[in-house]
């Protein structure tokens, strides 16, 4: 009862205290009033509603390009195998087998990857990157329209990462494929992919170099550089100008290890993929034609030991044995100048000018030798699946500091067997390159064989020692590593 009572008395209480509570409140909102009608009433000014977009933006020819790229998602079945060591036996079935028995268990994983791709022609042909679809045992294809179709694998060419797919569809909207050798560095670049799964995002930067070799990403390398963002998952993508014409299929960035972009991105010209799939079409495989020597940039130093004034075209540093070079009489130490008058600006693009060639094709070659030029046709061959070459021998051991730090001893036929030689290899071989060396900086290495200084066999230590005092202050030398020879200069 004292309860309710105590109830009942406070209800007079709370009221008054609501009441003065509602008061206060009234008196807030009164001020706040006051306060909010001292602003003066907003004036916005509206776009038009009848104007379009940006007259800057790329919205037009990236709805346009959207419909030819891909999504690319692949897998493969891997096979493993748990050894017992991984899969401990339980100790009452254990003591019928012994401790010491031993068993491999299959076991199999599927790897699953994602990638881009491009609509390169209305029969459903998709360009992308061999490492997209390699060895995968299911690869299927999401268009724009997000029609999900299951693709297949026509050819791969992984010398240069390219791949070639084919879908069956009907209203396909194929990408213009532009010349990417008119590409120049300023350029306007979009990249177009599907980076991360997320879905298709596009980049946008500037081409920042053009024929990127020398990267040690694919065998075959006339990158095209660009600033604009591609992230895992954009590979096999479309590169594109500004007029919406494919340029590149993108293929790599630098990292630096973070997995992500920085600003360094590569993509394959559309050039070099098209030749690639234009050869899959028609042949179902890539046959590249092949000159047979191992060619070598010029270097300020090496111009000056072979008595050439200028750093032009690339030294021949090794010939192969029953190529098309040897044929025609290409020698060691040849420097060529031009292919059908065209002037060879490095080894990569020799490289890259005659592999694009087809097989049986003549060329005209002009080279230096002995500082006087000379001309030779050679008709291109086919290279070989594999390529090889070998040389020569000596016997007990000594070192030299000659050289500014290169320390070297006479080679043994068991040494040659060890360093991947024949037995009759001649030489001496390096045991040791002072970092410091300007030799190192070239890039002799130990294990090297140097076989002549300054076009001069040498056969053992004593005969090195002898051309190495006779060499100067800028030695040439013709080093053999693993069977093949190229020239270093000091």
């Amino acid at each position: 009862m004292n309860s309710l009572t105590s109830v009942a008395r406070s209800k007079p209480a709370m009221l008054v205290l609501g009441f003065v509570l509602g008061a206060a409140g009234l008196g807030l909102a009164r001020t706040t009033e006051r306060l909010a009608s001292t602003n003066p009433p907003a004036t916005l000014r509206l776009a038009n509603p009848s104007e379009g977009p940006s007259r800057n933006s790329f919205a037009p020819l990236v709805k346009a390009v959207l419909p030819s790229v891909v999504n690319v998602s692949s897998s493969k079945v891997v096979h493993n195998r748990m050894s017992s060591d991984e899969m401990p036996m339980d100790p009452f079935f254990r003591q019928f087998f012994g401790k010491d028995w031993q068993f491999d268990m299959p076991r199999d994983s599927r790897e699953k990857a994602l990638g881009s791709g491009v609509i390169v022609s209305p029969e459903g042909y998709i360009l992308t990157n061999n490492h997209v679809v390699d060895g995968a045992t299911d690869v299927r294809v999401t268009l724009s329209d997000k029609r999900e179709l299951k693709a297949r694998v026509v050819g791969t060419d992984p010398k240069t990462d390219v791949a070639l797919l084919k879908i069956d569809a009907r209203n396909l909207d194929p990408i213009t494929i532009g010349d990417s050798s008119k590409v120049e560095v300023g350029d306007t670049a979009l990249a177009i992919g599907d980076p991360f799964g997320v879905g298709e995002t596009v980049t946008s930067g500037i081409i920042s170099a053009t024929g990127r070799a020398n990267l040690g990403i694919e065998d075959y390398e006339d990158f095209i550089q660009t600033d604009a963002p591609i992230n895992p998952g954009n590979s096999g993508g479309a590169l594109i100008n500004d007029r919406g014409e494919l340029i590149g299929i993108n293929t790599a960035i630098i990292s630096h290890g973070s997995g992500g972009n920085q600003g360094i991105g590569f993509a394959i010209p559309s050039n070099l993929a098209r030749q690639v799939m234009d050869q899959i079409v028609k042949n179902g495989h890539v046959t590249r034609a092949y000159l047979g020597i191992y060619p070598q940039d010029v270097t300020p130093a090496m111009a000056r030991a072979f008595g050439e004034k200028e750093s032009q075209g690339v030294v021949i540093g090794d010939v192969s044995a029953d190529s098309p070079a040897k044929a025609a009489g290409l020698k060691r130490g040849d420097i060529v100048l031009s292919v059908n008058g065209k002037p060879v600006q490095d080894s990569n693009q020799l490289r890259m000018s005659i592999s694009m060639m087809p097989p049986g094709t003549e060329v005209n070659v002009k080279y230096l030798r002995d500082g006087s030029e000379h001309e030779a046709s050679v008709k291109l061959a086919e290279m070989p699946a594999e390529s090889t070459a070998t040389n020569s021998e000596g016997d007990n051991t000594s070192s030299n500091k000659a050289l500014q730090g290169v320390e070297v001893s006479n080679l043994s036929g068991s040494l040659a067997r060890e360093l991947g030689l024949s037995p009759s290899t001649k030489g001496v071989v390096v045991t040791d390159v002072d970092p410091a060396s300007p030799l190192a900086d070239s890039g002799l290495q130990k294990g090297d064989v140097i076989q002549e200084v300054n076009h001069q066999a040498v056969a053992n230590v004593s005969e090195f020692e002898s051309a190495v005092r006779k060499a100067g202050s800028n030695p040439l030398l013709l080093v053999n590593r693993g069977g093949r020879t190229f020239y270093l200069a000091g």
